[in-house]
C-alpha cells in the first residue's frame, strides 16, 4: 500500500503548471503501466535514486518518453542545492539530470 501511496502522490506533487485532468490521466497510465510490469514502483526507484544522490524528494512526474516511461524526480542535494533528474521507471537508472 506504501507503494501505492507514493505513486499517487509522486505524480501531483509539482502539478502546479497542467490542469487537473492531466494528473488524473497521468496517474491512470501510471497505474496501468504498474498492473503491466512496465515500470516499477515509485518508492523503489526513489530509494535508489537517493542511495546514489542523497538528500531529501520533493517532487516526482510520470512521463512517457519516447518509447518508455521515465520519473522526472527532484531532489534537495545534501548541499542544499535542486537536483532534476530523469530515472527510466523499469530499471531505475538515472537517464539525464541537472542543477539549480
Amino acid at each position: 500500500m506504501l507503494a501505492l501511496t507514493l505513486f499517487v502522490t509522486g505524480g501531483r506533487v509539482l502539478s502546479d503548471e497542467r490542469d487537473e485532468d492531466d494528473d488524473d490521466d497521468d496517474y491512470e497510465e501510471a497505474y496501468r503501466a504498474l498492473q503491466q510490469g512496465q515500470v516499477k514502483p515509485l518508492s523503489d526507484i526513489v530509494e535508489r535514486v537517493q542511495k546514489q544522490l542523497g538528500g531529501d524528494l520533493i517532487g516526482v512526474e510520470f512521463e512517457r518518453d519516447g518509447g518508455r516511461y521515465v520519473y522526472e524526480i527532484k531532489i534537495v542535494g545534501p548541499d542544499g542545492r535542486l537536483r532534476e533528474v530523469y530515472v527510466d521507471a523499469m530499471t531505475a537508472a538515472i537517464l539525464s539530470g541537472e542543477h539549480d
